[in-house]
């Protein structure tokens, strides 16, 4: 017998709608790329969005088509977000810091129509063109005014485009399991892979974001998302704020700690998010120039470990709560968040301290459990560790195209974390199974730093380990063994890797050694490399 309640289905555009019905004069407000600040409401956003729907319609767009962007956290990116998914096409966010094959690699892959992009992105989007044949329209995020002096047939002006139609659109109707969006992964091993998150698992994702034991939206706040739209959807922010009705406050491409805290006070912004780097830069100038946060009451933490320094100089210092949360592209992210239940209140401070430290608890709508390497379930004890598995859903169940094969385990997502659970839920990670580099919230592929490293005919094996980085969390360090007779300096091997990879990938230091330790199957030790290079001092750290 099923339950005789209505079925309406869980859309992404049913977030907008609400938005624009009962927060409808609610301000968006943007630093532009083009310089300047816009503002407009959610009845605006929604306006356009009908308008951006009847473009990508005349265009040609059709349902499950994926829709590119390369483009910073701002109103017209937000815009994209709703029509595209609206229409029930796929709204696909290019990470900008990839090395352009990569990206190339990803527009292809997902077979992206049209990309969107930001002027910031101009450069980037004309070495990708002649790479992503499959690329219909390439769509410059700005007005006539600002428009670059590029002649290229599939160069298309935003505002123009959106312009020439109606603001008469109605929304069709959708299967809630159909996708809506794609994020890929860094590509730590191998080629990055699509994750494919539906409406649903969207909404649903939302909803747990904004409990108050996640990260407490509601109408009476000023959110400004300091991770980008390009990494996990900000995290999902620009659909968790609509939700709730909550105002939103978009950064554009100055993420300095000027640049930030003028809008935190201008803006009366309650609540942020981003990755321990951006933080470090803004304590830096608040501290620096005696200033405070103005209205800010929390912030999330997440991408990487926050260190323990950070979370006590915010709420010490400035008074503002540290959420220390963590997740993953395959999870859309929010997995855990750092609160505190009610017993843990009354403890000594040295020992919140210790829990806030933690990744935090599991929110309802995910699932975990540690297990070891056989696949037992472990103890909830705080103290067994294990490998980390989640499920729930909106977690990844296999990626786009079957890329990788079927990643799950008896139902179960396997994070390649190693963690350790505790009674009431909190969670904190102790180590990775993957050997790859978290730098600034980004991840490294060591692997891709080897192969290119022995690319060098002076270069016999090499090996990438993370060194802790006071500013960036890890660094990589290049560990080398020359070819016998071979000669190869420091700058030299570093000065290889230029074009090979990523600028911001290049190793920090090299160190050259007579032999590199291996597994009884050959493979590199690097648990032992980790050990020997654990109190290296990378050069200006």
């Amino acid at each position: 017998m099923h339950g005789l309640m209505m079925n309406m289905p869980l859309t992404i555009t049913s977030l907008i709608r609400h938005a624009e019905r009962y927060h409808g004069d609610t301000e968006i407000v943007s630093r532009l790329v083009e310089g300047g600040i816009h503002r407009y409401t959610y009845a605006d956003a929604h306006r356009r969005a009908r308008q951006l729907a009847n473009a990508l319609m005349a265009l040609g767009v059709k349902p499950t088509e994926r829709i590119g962007t390369l483009a910073w956290n701002g109103f017209r990116h937000f815009e994209i977000y709703y029509a595209v998914s609206g229409i029930g096409a796929v709204c696909h966010t290019i990470n900008p810091r990839l090395f352009p094959e990569q990206i190339a690699y990803i527009v292809n892959h997902a077979e992206d129509g049209c990309v969107f992009f930001d002027l910031t992105f101009l450069p980037l989007v004309e070495k990708l063109a002649p790479h992503c044949k499959g690329v219909r329209h390439w769509v410059a995020m700005t007005d006539k005014a600002h428009m670059p002096a590029v002649t290229a047939p599939a160069l298309l002006c935003y505002e123009d485009l959106i312009n020439g139609h109606s603001d008469h659109f109605e929304w069709p109707e959708i299967d809630e399991n159909a996708a809506s969006s794609l994020c890929y992964t860094s590509g730590t091993t191998g080629n990055p892979k699509g994750v494919l998150y539906s409406h649903r698992s969207t909404v649903l994702h939302a909803y747990g974001a904004c409990l108050p034991d996640a990260l407490n939206l509601s109408a009476r706040d000023v959110v400004l998302p300091v991770v980008p739209m390009f990494h996990v959807n900000a995290w999902g922010l620009p659909y968790s704020a609509p939700l709730v009705g909550a105002k939103l406050v978009f950064p554009g491409a100055q993420l300095d700690g000027a640049s930030l805290h003028e809008l935190f006070r201008q803006e009366s912004v309650t609540v942020s998010a981003g990755v321990p780097t951006i933080w470090l830069g803004l304590l830096a100038h608040v501290k620096g120039n005696k200033l405070d946060f103005g209205t800010l009451k929390r912030t999330v933490i997440g991408g990487s470990a926050c260190p323990p320094a950070m979370i006590r100089s915010f709420e010490d210092d400035f008074g503002v709560q540290v959420l220390h949360a963590w997740g993953m592209t395959e999870m859309s992210p929010l997995g855990t968040v750092n609160t505190f239940k009610n017993h843990q209140l009354a403890l000594p401070k040295p020992e919140r301290d210790a829990i806030q430290n933690k990744q935090g608890r599991v929110i309802f709508g995910v699932d975990m459990k540690i297990v070891d390497d056989d696949g037992a379930e472990l103890p909830r004890d705080g103290k067994a560790f294990g490998n980390l598995m989640v499920r729930g859903p909106w977690i990844c169940r296999e990626y786009f195209r079957g890329e990788g094969g079927n990643p799950l385990v008896d139902g179960w997502f396997p994070t390649g974390d190693v963690a350790t659970l505790d009674a009431d839920g909190f969670m904190q990670i102790t180590d990775r199974s993957k050997d790859v580099i978290k730098s600034g919230g980004e991840w490294i592929s060591s692997i891709d730093l080897e192969n290119a490293a022995v690319g060098h005919p002076s270069v016999a094996e090499a090996a990438v380990i993370g060194v802790a980085h006071p500013k960036w969390d890890e660094r990589p360090l290049l560990i080398v063994k020359r070819k016998e007779g071979a000669e190869i300096t420091r700058e030299e091997m570093l000065k290889f890797f230029e074009g090979r990879v990523a600028k911001w990938w290049i190793p920090d230091d090299v160190v050259f050694v007579e032999q590199l330790p291996h597994t009884a199957t050959g493979k590199l030790l690097k648990t032992k490399l980790r050990e020997d290079f654990k109190d290296h001092k990378l050069p200006g750290a």
